[in-house]
């Protein structure tokens, strides 16, 4: 369901960016001399949090949506998701006024459950596994005719969630290393390809959880590990990466030929870092957005004296269920 896609481009994500204009928000860098100082660094993080719904997802789901034409726009869409894509697809659908079809596994974070049914999706539970989503998708596309948009592996959500790049490269010029969040892969490869495009000696960094370190495992490698079971506080990252992702990222290289590069950090220490953004940038993230400063601050060596763009993914937090409370 996820492995035949054809891989989009640069020029994907820059026909992204225009199509995705004035349905998304271009949001502000933020900047913190308290952060620059404890990093040895000068960053610039890209506030996807305050994107619409809630996270950069909207980017890749209002692509999507947009790119349909009318008779399958008329169809729906369906998706798998247990929180920011599910959402994210919802909020596109209503302002195409489609309906938006998400299975969703019975566990999931109940705020964020009630946020995708809030923007007007139709919800469908399923037992808390991979294959019971895309089974669960499967069927409604079978019954309903609904075009599946896929988290992280379909062409347009990669393209969409790429724009997040080119919107903080033009903000705040040049940048040494860009450091983003890795899951499912789609924010990771869109960025890849948006850098292709507009810094190609910017270098790609993703910050991932141990706990969930299947990028780092499978660039090691040179094939997808597929096979792990994720564990860490960050809900956002538990995602496997997609074929599609994996291909593009394997690929990618900076103009100086440094590859894709991967951080796996302690949830411990991505916590703590949470914690930094909240007092010195008074933002509420969640801790996949947290994971990228954590990434910075586990390796001072590697960014020492650079100019280093963060992204922020999400904002999305159960504030009854902040990971530092008892």
């Amino acid at each position: 369901m996820t492995d035949t896609i054809s891989l989009p481009t640069p020029d994907d994500v820059l026909a992204a960016a225009a199509r995705i204009a004035g349905h998304a928000h271009v949001t502000p860098v933020l900047r913190s001399r308290t952060l620059d100082d404890a990093a040895g660094c000068t960053l610039h993080f890209k506030a996807e949090h305050l994107q619409r719904a809630g996270a950069f997802k909207f980017r890749g789901a209002s692509n999507a949506v947009w790119s349909l034409n009318a008779a399958a726009a008329a169809r729906g869409v369906v998706t798998h998701s247990s929180g920011n894509h599910g959402a994210a697809l919802a909020l596109a659908a209503g302002a195409r006024g489609i309906v938006c079809h998400v299975v969703v596994p019975e566990g999931a974070v109940a705020a964020k459950l009630a946020s995708i049914a809030g923007y007007g999706a139709v919800l469908h539970r399923c037992a808390p596994t991979l294959a019971a989503r895309e089974a669960g998708c499967e069927r409604l596309r079978a019954q309903t005719g609904a075009t599946l948009i896929h988290p992280y592996a379909n062409r347009d959500v990669i393209a969409g969630q790429g724009t997040a790049a080119l919107e903080l490269l033009h903000a705040a010029g040049p940048l040494d290393v860009l450091v983003v969040p890795v899951g499912g892969g789609g924010l990771a490869s869109g960025t890849a390809l948006a850098l292709q495009y507009a810094s190609p000696s910017t270098h790609l960094v993703l910050a991932e959880p141990r706990g969930a370190d299947d990028t780092l495992r499978s660039l090691r490698a040179g094939a997808r590990v597929d096979d792990l079971a994720p564990d860490t506080v960050c809900d956002g990252l538990r995602g496997l990466l997609g074929a599609p992702n994996f291909d593009i990222l394997r690929a990618h290289r900076s103009t100086d030929g440094t590859p894709v590069e991967v951080i796996a950090v302690d949830d411990a220490d991505t916590v703590a870092a949470m914690r930094r953004i909240a007092v010195h940038t008074k933002q509420l993230v969640e801790p996949s957005s947290a994971i990228t400063l954590a990434a910075v601050l586990a390796d001072r060596a590697r960014f020492a004296g650079l100019r280093v763009g963060l992204l922020l993914s999400g904002g999305n937090v159960d504030p009854d269920r902040l990971p530092w409370q008892p």
